[in-house]
């Protein structure tokens, strides 16, 4: 988390949204072997508990169940440059947005994985245009080898440390400039967010 207050918020809506929204991120865990990550699709269950899912040979699922865990998720980012500056007497920054939520880990039996996986591509198919695909399309021997490949988790969230670094010590005319600059160089996304929440 970035240290300046101006980029914090305490908007747990906002933070669930981006959860929503971005859908991937990472799992931190020290582990007898040192820190490890693994990267995994996200999902909210129940109002503050993050379900995800790792292979079964991952390097952190053998020690996930009953530990304290750091998930991340990064929003979108981009170069920030002087030439939207009013005074470009100065440096580049790189404005973004990331999530990190901490908390204790369970492992989700093999009822709620399967739950969870359904809901998941449920999630990600509608997002797609066309003929979704269900996963009832898969068969019984596919879908059993897929449960017995993977294992599930969920994390209550106990801490969360969002960082919305959007040129907030910016004039909100240079805002505007950045935001443009922004959206013409392929960052619609952080323009978005800029516009709307660092206004």
């Amino acid at each position: 988390m970035h240290p300046n207050p101006l980029f914090r918020s305490e908007d747990k809506d906002l933070m669930r949204a981006l959860v929503e929204e971005i859908g991937f991120g990472m799992v931190f865990l020290t582990t007898p072997d040192g820190p490890r990550v693994a990267h995994t699709p996200l999902l909210w269950g129940d109002y503050g508990k993050l379900r995800f899912h790792l292979a079964r040979g991952n390097a952190l699922t053998k020690h996930l169940d009953g530990a304290t865990a750091l998930v991340t998720l990064n929003g979108p980012d981009a170069y920030v440059s002087p030439r939207w500056y009013e005074n470009r007497d100065t440096v580049p920054t790189w404005d973004y947005v990331a999530l990190e939520m901490e908390g204790r880990v369970v492992q989700l039996d093999e009822v709620a994985l399967d739950a969870f996986l359904y809901d998941l591509i449920d999630k990600h198919e509608n997002r797609l245009a066309g003929e979704g695909w269900d996963a009832s399309e898969a068969s019984e021997s596919m879908w059993k080898r897929l449960l017995a490949g993977i294992r599930g988790f969920e994390l209550e969230v106990t801490a969360w440390r969002p960082t919305l670094k959007l040129s907030q010590k910016k004039t909100a005319e240079e805002r505007a400039r950045i935001a443009l600059g922004l959206e013409q160089s392929g960052s619609a996304a952080l323009a978005h967010l800029m516009r709307e929440l660092a206004a």
